[in-house]
């Protein structure tokens, strides 16, 4: 990658008003607290571990002495007494208060935005079963009449049941990521300062300002943006850009604040901190992404709000059709319906597929950290694939070794090796692997010498050679083939070349391998409709081969990270549905742009943080199984959808007692029944989906 990609227009970005290395990220927390759900509806839920618990030890005097579906339990004999009654009622009240406080709350939000759905239709059942238990309780205590039947029983078990689908639900969904601390820890915590007298100072990164000069030392991360004004060595950008191959930087380059200094002592002039920081605008474009993100429907939300309207405009015609009956049997048939409308089985639907599936996923090498993905992923039409670390390994192997007249191939390595022997760059390490490979013999040269922009010298057996790049024997005017190191370059391959007094004794080409797994990724999305496209920040040369190789014939090369950002932009403006998949820093801002973020699981825990989904084994081939498990996963939401609300096409009605002139009216003891066989029919239907119909 040239080195003027990576400068950038900082005008052009708005500043994110802090400081990186003290930025606040408590508006990122989104943990038990404060987590929201069901479509901006659930809020404030609480710590429902806690809250579900305590409504466990609340509701276990109101289910060992309230009757079942309106039956005493003659095995207590406490019968319909007033001190039974009263324990009953103070335990109600506190249930109904404390564990049925989220769904008043998130009711009470559903309401104040006109979009009654789960929260409301929860709470009118615990609503209406709490007070009716009351009004049951005044009437068969202190008024003449029928006994009235309470609904104490119902109440307790129906806040337990829906505490605990939400408890499941908010394990399955993705706890908020921390991408943009882990961005900022990219930088180092101090710089070293280089003052007026020439001395160093190590002063705090945020204390930094444009024009000042600090030193790096090999290891170190660069504290800023800045330009090269002493030294010359090669960064390792791959965390921040994405770029797999070291960049050689000279005097008057410009470098980036995160990247890493492989080669010796340099000194930067600090022409960008804080707000104005390459590092830091792309965590604005992953702050700006995540917010803007949309979220798909709420299946389960929306049948309930349906169920909502039809119960209580059913309920009311029941009550008002009945009231001629006299006050009582009118109330029952309204409370009855409203009752069994409650979603026992619906308020668990969904949340038990997630949990199954999520479990399935993570055994299986998948970790779907938000829920909307599986669901999104019945749309996808195109999935954009980063190159280094997903397509390929990200590890330069020796691709071609080429000798000249009078050099063996054994010699030339050799040479090469022991050379390298003495280096840790990744390209030297490759030559030192494989040397060992075909089990060549080499001794480390003496005497070596690191040449920053070049290569590296030392002695061998009392002979000076050198590895330099291709640019430096122009430069020299030393002949070489041409037509062979370009044919090479064009691969998208790094050559080097052995010299010794001026003469070149061959060339080396290295570069990056081809996943194993990739191919079988790239069929796999063609034959499902699905167009892959391939992202790189790597040479267009690279990207070209790579594609080639690969079968994929739409691919962009030479990439910034903002510019990946306005690829996925560019496609879903198009209106393509799409799917993002990288591992670097530079993919995070793409991966929290797209409908579907995947990060490579062995990638940076920054792009693991920005995703939706996260490939554990780094194997490019199980995004198909990603798809294949959602394609499941949906259609068992569908069929517990129906199984949870379904029966209330049939109970609601009878309960209303539409075919009371044929004698036939619903008890509510039997829709309690109803409601508990619904439940389990939805529990059993969630645990059939298995691992075995995923496809291997």
């Amino acid at each position: 990658m040239k080195n003027d990609m990576h400068e950038m227009d900082h005008s052009k970005h708005e500043p994110m008003g802090h400081d990186m290395k003290n930025m606040n990220h408590d508006h990122m927390d989104m943990g038990d607290s404060d987590m929201m759900m069901h479509g901006g509806h659930m809020m404030h839920m609480g710590n429902l571990k806690q809250k579900f618990w305590v409504s466990v030890v609340l509701a276990l005097p109101v289910l060992f002495l309230a009757p079942i579906m309106g039956l005493d339990r003659p095995i207590l004999n406490f019968g319909h007494s007033m001190i039974t009654g009263i324990i009953i009622l103070v335990f109600d009240t506190a249930l109904y208060f404390y564990g049925g406080a989220p769904f008043l709350k998130g009711a009470k939000s559903e309401l104040q935005s006109k979009e009654p759905a789960m929260m409301t239709l929860i709470t009118l059942g615990i609503s209406v079963s709490f007070f009716y238990s009351i009004y049951a309780f005044i009437a068969n205590n202190f008024l003449r009449g029928d006994h009235v039947m309470d609904f104490s029983f119902e109440l307790a078990t129906l806040i337990l049941i829906m505490l605990l689908g939400h408890w499941i639900e908010m394990n399955a969904v993705m706890g908020a990521g921390n991408a943009l601390e882990k961005m900022a820890a990219l930088l180092p915590k101090t710089a070293h300062l280089v003052t007026d007298s020439g001395e160093t100072q190590d002063v705090k990164v945020s204390e930094l300002q444009v024009d000042q000069m600090v030193q790096v030392r090999a290891g170190e991360s660069i504290p800023a943006d800045g330009e090269l004004t002493v030294g010359e060595t090669t960064v390792n950008e791959s965390l921040v850009t994405g770029e797999s191959a070291a960049v050689t930087k000279k005097v008057g380059d410009q470098v980036i604040g995160g990247a890493t200094n492989n080669n010796g002592t340099i000194t930067v002039k600090v022409t960008g901190t804080g707000d104005s920081g390459y590092l830091s605008q792309v965590m604005q474009m992953v702050q700006s992404a995540q917010q803007s993100k949309s979220s798909a429907e709420d299946k389960a939300d929306k049948v309930a709000g349906y169920l909502f309207y039809a119960a209580t405009i059913v309920g009311l015609i029941a009550f008002f059709a009945w009231l001629p009956q006299g006050l009582p049997m009118a109330l029952n048939r309204l409370v009855t319906v409203l009752v069994i409308a409650c979603p026992h089985a619906l308020g668990v639907a969904i949340p038990l597929v997630i949990a199954r599936s999520t479990s399935i996923g993570a055994q299986n090498g998948l970790l779907i950290r938000n829920r909307q993905a599986i669901e999104a992923s019945q749309k996808i039409t195109h999935v954009l694939l980063d190159k280094t670390g997903t397509l390929t390994e990200g590890k330069f192997t020796v691709n071609a070794l080429v000798a000249a007249d009078g050099v063996t191939d054994d010699e030339l390595l050799a040479n090469l090796a022991a050379l390298e022997s003495n280096s840790t760059h990744p390209l030297a390490q490759a030559i030192v692997d494989y040397a060992n490979s075909k089990q060549v013999q080499f001794s480390p040269a003496e005497n070596s010498e690191n040449l920053p922009g070049v290569g590296i010298s030392g002695e061998i057996a009392g002979t000076k050679y050198t590895i330099v790049n291709a640019k430096y024997l122009d430069k020299q005017e030393i002949g070489y083939d041409h037509s062979l190191a370009n044919e090479w370059a064009e691969k998208g391959n790094s050559v080097s070349f052995l010299i010794n007094d001026d003469h070149v004794l061959g060339l080396v080409a290295e570069g990056d391998t081809i996943k194993p797994g990739a191919k079988d990724l790239i069929v796999g999305l063609q034959n499902r409709g699905i167009t892959p496209v391939m992202l790189t920040g790597d040479n267009p040369q690279a990207a070209s081969h790579v594609a080639e190789l690969l079968g994929i014939t739409e691919f962009h090369g030479g990439l910034l990270p903002e510019e990946k950002q306005t690829k996925v932009a560019e496609y879903k403006s198009q209106g393509h549905h799409v799917i993002m998949v990288g591992d670097g820093v530079n993919d995070a801002p793409s991966l929290a742009a797209a409908d579907i973020g995947v990060a490579i699981g062995a990638g940076t825990d920054v792009a693991i943080d920005s995703a939706d989904v996260v490939l554990v084994k780094s194997e490019p081939s199980d995004i198909l199984h990603f798809l294949d498990l959602a394609k499941l996963t949906n259609r068992k939401m569908v069929q517990n959808l129906w199984w949870g609300a379904g029966y209330n096409i049939v109970a609601i009605p009878l309960a209303a007692g539409i075919l009371a002139f044929a004698g036939i009216i619903l008890d509510p003891a039997v829709g309690a029944i109803l409601m508990a066989l619904s439940t389990v029919v939805v529990a059993i239907n969630a645990m059939g989906l298995t691992a075995k119909k995923v496809k291997g």
